[in-house]
């Protein structure tokens, strides 16, 4: 309630304060297909016509303002993309991604992505896709303060919420927020989520352009709901069922049958929180230069040689499963753990602080390339963990190095990055990653050659200490992933492959046992992207990959999957742009993973065959200048005349876990300049 009350306050301030100062925001359409925009306006009067009631007439052209962002530690400046012809950049998770049916539900992607990060993890991924992340902190630089405001209603009263605010006082100063909430009773017993995301930012540039400081704090709390899946998937089909509340699941049936998109209660189910702050300061030695605006304006440069960047995170991370009206005979049954009580409370909880410090080094070869350096560094994790009533305390040292030069001419880019924990719970972790880019010309883009190689300490959920390792036996060899293919993309299509060789690779046996592959995994992967030009209004996008691998292996994926977008686009009177049609995607049959609600881990299974109806949604998007709208009826392939007309065909997302069926989906996006 209280997170609901606080997004009305603060859409209800945005919106005074942009109709007080009557901003424009006009997005300039250009470069689609490069993922980038333009966009603008502020307040400006022009010298027009009057009308009756004494207002002006505006050329909004005049007003363009271009909102840019970069990321710490990529090369390269960023714009917004302004395109509306696909639902993955409005909602929050991804098409090629599997989820249990609700929106903020646990989910996996169904293209298989290797975990590439050395050194300590946790282990708790099935909501990666709902978190706001340190490392994908935009900082922006814009002329006027910027807002934007992403909404979304959906059926069974399922709202998300986005909010973004970015200025820069000053030229060599910015600050802002970003905040994300989502909230889904969901169709089924025990299935409600509730998330709420913050991320605060800002960054300072010194005024001779040496010193340089980046900030950001970073939140999330996840809160989903867990049923454990339905007790009988025939109940799906029963013309008395219709209503999904009154169907048995296996965990949560006490919760309440009715929608309540207020509640942020979770009665059953996976609390995480995380909170980071980062902290980066960077000095700069090098060449200084200046250019003159006017006679009282001079713009100062600075092209750096040598950097001296320290960089300070601590990071405090939080996770629980609890079950408040616990069925003793299903913990028992399922996860070997005997209740007190019938009707119990069981809980189990990890708890973590890492603290981080990093100093390093850069140095920029070529003046006016910072594209260009070599960087060495050494870090120092300090990492306390508390389970099962005991504290531990551990550390890493880590010593890593970084190439990369991307030339002027744009034509090449080589990167390289090497870590490696010299010592500590971590010791013999490496990381070595390279690639190779280059652009050919207009007509054939560009192509990209990688290769990686990651030794890790199997992530923490394995070991004995875990809360949530019950049966306490470790996982102690190290897995060793080998990934490595190509690229190509240019204006006809987009086309690679990716090869991984995964050696002792951990994972859930069951929905409770912990177990280390004894064989190399060889997965293959190759994937491709068109766009068709049907006629001059009709475009056809499709998405194939085709995944292959031993069948026996612990690792699951669907041998295809396929999404593809048919619709009718256009720009329409002076501007109003348009793209309306028919998506659907697909992926073959296959041996899904099993979902256990206790560990918040998908888990490899080889007794059911998951083979679904292609999913199928009907969208209208559309853009009014800054304004962009979405009307979506998703999971048409649902129908059925079996009990009378209805939606009641579902899919499966996982043994006993079925999606939803129709749902009416409706969205806006509106950024203006306050």
């Amino acid at each position: 309630m209280r997170s609901f009350s606080l997004t009305t306050i603060l859409l209800l301030l945005i919106f005074a304060a942009g109709a007080q100062r009557r901003a424009v925001f006009d997005e300039v359409l250009k470069g689609q297909n490069t993922g980038t925009q333009q966009a603008g306006s502020n307040r400006t009067i022009t010298g027009g016509k009057k009308d009756s009631l004494g207002f002006e007439h505006r050329d909004d052209r005049k007003d363009s303002i271009t909102v840019t962002f970069k990321y710490l530690d990529v090369v390269g400046v960023f714009t917004f993309d302004s395109s509306i012809n696909d639902i993955d950049r409005y909602f929050s998770v991804p098409s090629n991604y599997q989820f249990l049916g609700n929106n903020g539900n646990a989910a996996y992607p169904l293209i298989f992505a290797p975990n590439l990060k050395p050194g300590w993890d946790a282990g708790f991924h099935a909501f990666d896709c709902y978190r706001l992340k340190t490392e994908d902190t935009r900082y922006y630089k814009t002329r006027k303060p910027f807002s934007q405001i992403n909404y979304q209603l959906a059926s069974g009263k399922e709202q998300m919420i986005r909010l973004l605010h970015t200025q820069n006082p000053k030229p060599n100063t910015g600050f802002g927020f970003d905040y994300k909430l989502i909230n889904a009773p969901g169709f089924f017993l025990s299935q409600n989520t509730n998330h709420s995301s913050y991320r605060l930012f800002g960054n300072y540039t010194g005024k001779r352009k040496r010193y340089a400081m980046y900030t950001s704090l970073t939140g999330n709390n996840i809160r989903s709901g867990e049923n454990g899946g339905i007790i009988n998937d025939e109940l799906l089909g029963d013309k008395n069922k219709k209503k999904r509340f009154s169907i048995p699941v296996n965990i949560g049936n006490t919760s309440s049958s009715e929608f309540n998109p207020f509640s942020t209660a979770i009665a059953a189910g996976n609390t995480y929180r995380d909170f980071n702050f980062h902290l980066r300061q960077q000095y700069d030695i090098g060449k200084k230069d200046s250019l003159v605006i006017n006679d009282s304006t001079t713009e100062y440069l600075f092209y750096p040689k040598l950097r001296i960047q320290y960089s300070f995170s601590y990071g405090s991370y939080r996770y629980n499963f609890s079950d408040f009206q616990g069925d003793s005979g299903y913990y028992k049954r399922v996860y070997d753990t005997i209740l007190r009580k019938k009707a119990d409370t069981f809980s189990v909880t990890d708890k973590w602080t890492v603290m981080i410090n990093d100093f390093a080094l850069v140095q920029f070869p070529e003046t006016k390339n910072p594209g260009q350096f070599l960087q060495a560094g050494i870090r120092l994790e300090n990492i306390n963990g508390s389970f099962r009533n005991t504290t531990r305390k551990f550390y890493n040292a880590v010593l890593y190095g970084v190439y990369r030069n991307k030339t002027r001419d744009k034509r090449w880019d080589i990167a390289a990055r090497g870590e490696f924990y010299t010592a500590g719970f971590n010791n013999g972790d490496y990381l070595i990653n390279a690639t190779l880019g280059r652009f050919l010309n207009k007509k054939w883009g560009d192509v990209h050659l990688f290769f990686t190689n990651v030794n890790r300490t199997p992530s923490f959920i394995f070991n004995s200490l875990s809360a949530f390792n019950f049966k306490r036996n470790s996982i102690t060899r190290k897995e060793n992933t080998i990934s490595f293919g190509a690229e190509s993309n240019n204006a006809l299509f987009h086309l690679g492959f990716k090869n991984h060789l995964i050696a002792n690779y951990a994972y859930f046996d069951s929905l409770n046992t912990v177990k280390q592959s004894g064989k190399v995994i060889n997965l293959i992967q190759v994937y491709g992207s068109k766009i068709f030009r049907i006629t001059k209004r009709w475009n056809g996008y499709a998405d194939v990959t085709l995944q292959q691998t031993d069948g026996g292996a612990p690792v699951k994926v669907p041998l295809l999957f396929l999404r593809y977008r048919m619709a009718y686009e256009a720009a329409l009177y002076k501007n109003l742009h348009l793209s309306t049609g028919v998506e659907l995607r697909y992926n073959s049959p296959f041996e899904a993973y099993g979902y256990s609600p206790v560990m918040g881990q998908f888990v490899p299974q080889d007794t059911t065959t998951i083979s679904n109806r292609p999913v199928v949604a009907a969208f209208l998007h559309f853009r009014i200048k800054s304004f962009t709208g979405f009307f979506r009826a998703e999971n048409l392939n649902t129908i059925s005349f079996r009990n009378g007309f209805g939606f009641t065909h579902n899919n499966f997302a996982a043994p006993h876990q079925p999606t939803q069926g129709l749902l009416i989906r409706f969205g806006i996006r509106w950024g203006f300049v306050n």
